[in-house]
């Protein structure tokens, strides 16, 4: 009697490497990864000596931002709205050469800094204020010193902002520079 052998069943699988590699290749090129968004801020180099870092600052070249718990922006103590903060920003650091008031908001005269060089924000904030409105505040900051830096390039170098060099933006840079001291405010 003839016995059979059953000989299992093989599957050609030389073919897989190249499919699952070709599969690879495909979700790798189709599959968008998102970027986290962040807020663009360089932070300043270490200062080995802090007392060489720590400068006298007249009080008139500061500008209190403060952000409260119940979602209020205060400029030097006195209640503002969004839309107010660029216009107060910029009328304190651009001085126009002078020393007197360049903005006035509600019953308080807000005077403007000595010198752009010598103006600093200082942003402060609750721990109960929203993200939102800290992020809207230092937009309206940015804005501000973006307005008016775009001036000084029109006006000195006759251009736009996207055509000046590098040497140039220095200048503008050194002209207009923005220093905001962000601070939040500690609850008792």
């Amino acid at each position: 009697m003839k016995s059979f052998r059953r000989h299992p069943a093989t599957v050609n699988a030389g073919s897989m490497a190249d499919i699952a590699f070709l599969l690879l290749i495909f979700f790798l090129v189709t599959t968008t990864i998102s970027a986290d968004k962040g807020i663009l801020r360089q932070l300043p180099s270490d200062c080995p000596d802090i007392t060489k870092c720590i400068i006298d600052l007249h009080e008139r070249n500061l500008l209190s931002v403060s952000l409260n718990q119940n979602q209020e922006i205060l400029i030097e103590d006195k209640i503002v709205q969004i839309e107010e903060v660029k216009d107060i920003v910029k009328a304190f650091v651009d001085n126009n050469g002078s020393l007197q008031c360049n903005y006035c908001h509600g019953n308080k005269l807000v005077e403007s800094s000595d010198h752009p060089k010598k103006a600093v924000i200082s942003l402060s904030h609750d721990a109960l204020t929203k993200y939102s409105l800290f992020i809207s505040v230092q937009d309206e900051i940015t804005k501000a010193f973006y307005d008016l830096r775009s001036e000084y390039i029109r006006t000195y170098f006759n251009k736009t902002p996207e055509q000046i060099t590098d040497e140039e933006l220095k200048v503008v840079r050194k002209a207009y520079p923005f220093i905001v001291s962000e601070v939040p405010v500690k609850r008792d």
